[in-house]
């Protein structure tokens, strides 16, 4: 079977290659996959994962082979694949405790875009109640982001959206931000949560807007800048504030079918920014890399 696998030469960092098939366990369905999901880090980050190795953790497709310990979603199921290994193949092999079912009317592509993106925003999210607070969401008009100004939103905070440029601002309002930001300090406001994906010196200026009993939860470093404080930053009276660091990778069939039931409501929508065929994943990964993607990139898989 075809299958993108991690490339470490120049012409990667993923390319084409004819792989086993794979062979399920006693505890794992066969999944033939109808769409992946492209993300930043695992493709910028390819390094950490060995050549030849079947890339991508994020996918929807159907179930062809039912686990033979009779546990997860019978043969026929559609599902989304969230965090697996090896996800961008024809086929592959999951445990039921990664996948999620696709309701009836979500169609299975925007399932796709789920996975790490949208499991991240919910675990982060969920972490403490966001009624009537202040919640700053940086990287807002990336994956992540786009889930996470919905969910903040459903959860009744007032969300403020940080963008790169006004390019980048839209749809963030109709998502359920109140206010889109391109430079923090545009607002004095404090901010009970910040859920920060660029990382570098926007960690240390949202940290100087962190209201009392705050926490920052750095989920990613797209910027790939350092941080540094100023000193004494770090010091302060009143209730304590807090960094928090980022890498559940617990399994996520729990969190995906939420998320779908969310979806089926119509309550939350999928951010795919960038539709096309998997041959085409070259062009896709150069659109990734140079922040021209709003939201997420999911390729058919022919």
């Amino acid at each position: 079977m075809r299958a993108l696998v991690v490339d470490h030469s120049e012409a990667g960092p993923v390319r084409f290659a004819d792989v086993d098939e794979p062979v399920p366990s006693t505890g794992e369905a066969l999944v033939e996959i109808r769409h992946i999901c492209l993300n930043f880090g695992e493709l910028n980050y390819v390094h950490q994962w060995p050549a030849g190795a079947v890339h991508g953790h994020d996918a929807a497709g159907v179930v062809v082979r039912a686990a033979s310990d009779g546990s997860g979603p019978p043969e026929g199921t559609r599902v989304a694949v969230g965090m697996a290994p090896h996800a961008w193949a024809e086929r592959v092999a999951v445990s039921p405790a990664s996948l999620g079912t696709v309701p009836e009317g979500v169609d299975l592509a925007d399932a796709a875009a789920l996975g790490i993106a949208g499991v991240t925003a919910f675990r982060v999210l969920r972490k403490r109640s966001l009624l009537a607070r202040d919640v700053l969401i940086t990287g807002a008009s990336g994956g992540v982001g786009h889930f996470a100004v919905q969910l903040a939103a459903l959860a009744g905070a007032r969300v403020t959206a940080l963008v790169g440029s006004p390019e980048r601002a839209a749809g963030l309002r109709e998502l359920g931000a109140d206010r889109v930001l391109t430079d923090l300090a545009e607002t004095g406001d404090r901010f009970d949560l910040v859920l920060d994906t660029v990382g570098g010196p926007l960690v240390a200026q949202a940290w100087s807007s962190l209201a009392e009993g705050g926490t920052i939860h750095l989920v990613g470093y797209s910027s790939g800048q350092d941080t540094t404080f100023p000193s004494g930053a770090l010091f302060g009276f009143g209730e304590p504030r807090s960094i928090a660091t980022y890498g559940d990778m617990t399994p996520t069939g729990g969190e995906l079918t939420d998320l779908l039931g969310l979806m089926a409501a119509g309550r939350l929508s999928a951010p795919v920014g960038l539709r096309g065929d998997w041959q085409d994943v070259g062009g896709a990964v150069q659109a990734l890399f140079a922040r021209k993607v709003h939201g997420k990139v999911v390729l058919d898989v022919a």
